[in-house]
């Protein structure tokens, strides 16, 4: 696998250097840094615990399009008993805090494809203790961003390319915190954290790599499809359904993520919910892309 090397540092939410910029994320690099580590409070609590984020998960999945894709009460009951069964460390859970007073909508994303990757992992992925070992990555994918500045996350205009790079820094650090978090260079949390934006063309960012790990597939289409569908600072008006769909659609036909996962979240967005297998995802476009939209749109 191709190394990547910082272009910016890595902090702890205490403002601590974890890897300082120019450092190249390599095994030895790593292993040295879990090996010389303060060791951090490791007592788990359930997140669903945490303060309010189980009430504002039911909060955020009434509204559109949580509310159809969650309309099956077995459905919905299932995931928050896979969901019941995730703890986190105290640094993660600060994590959350954080999100939660100085960036709502990245508060909101995080709950949201929580909720969504939980959903479609109980249905893609069979074992049911790896689909709770599984259901808690979904909230980590975006973790890197307590290293990026909320200025950045919640700009309106375009950003400038040194901006992008900045937040494209969020995979990353995400990457080595949880790393360093977890005493474990091979933590799955962590790998979906770096990896939940290459793409199976290698289209993608850090490393480019061609992505190949449906649990990562997973977490990165409901990671697209929440961006996609909900409010954000770079974008008035938020994709239609429907519109945000045939865009996911469209990354399935380039080759860019797994038809397999895309036709689970399909399946799910339709009354009958039928099984993903049985599914046939439309490839006509009648979609329409909301207005002002400056997501993609460099100032420079």
């Amino acid at each position: 696998m191709p190394e990547v090397t910082l272009d910016y540092p890595v902090y702890s939410l205490n403002r601590h250097l974890v890897l300082p910029a120019g450092t190249v994320l390599s095994e030895k690099v790593l292993r040295a840094l879990i090996s010389s580590s303060i060791a951090t409070d490791q007592q788990k609590v359930p997140f669903l615990q945490f303060e309010t984020v189980r009430e504002d998960i039911l909060h955020f999945i009434t509204q559109p399009p949580g509310d159809a894709i969650f309309s099956n009460e077995e459905d919905l009951a299932e995931v928050l008993a896979l969901m019941d069964n995730v703890q986190f460390t105290r640094p993660i859970l600060d994590s959350v805090r954080y999100f939660k007073e100085l960036d709502p909508y990245t508060y909101r994303h995080i709950l949201m494809v929580f909720a969504y990757s939980t959903l479609l992992s109980k249905e893609l992925i069979p074992n049911y203790r790896t689909r709770i070992r599984e259901a808690a990555t979904g909230p980590l994918h975006d973790f890197g961003k307590i290293c990026v500045p909320v200025e950045i996350l919640k700009k309106k205009s375009p950003l400038t390319r040194e901006e992008r790079k900045a937040l494209e820094h969020h995979t990353r650090a995400g990457y080595v915190l949880l790393c360093y978090y977890s005493q474990d260079i091979e933590n799955l949390a962590a790998n979906v954290a770096r990896n939940h934006h290459e793409r199976r063309n290698g289209s993608g960012y850090p490393r480019g790599i061609h992505l190949n790990d449906h649990l990562v597939e997973i977490v990165a289409v409901c990671d697209i499809y929440d961006a996609l569908t909900s409010q954000r600072p770079y974008r008035p008006v938020s994709f239609d359904n429907r519109s945000a769909l045939e865009e996911i659609t469209v990354m399935a036909e380039k080759n860019e993520v797994s038809w397999e996962v895309v036709q689970a979240l399909v399946a799910h967005n339709r009354k009958k919910k039928t099984h993903f297998s049985e599914c046939s995802v439309s490839l006509e476009k009648r979609g329409i892309l909301p207005p002002n939209n400056v997501y993609g749109i460099l100032a420079d």
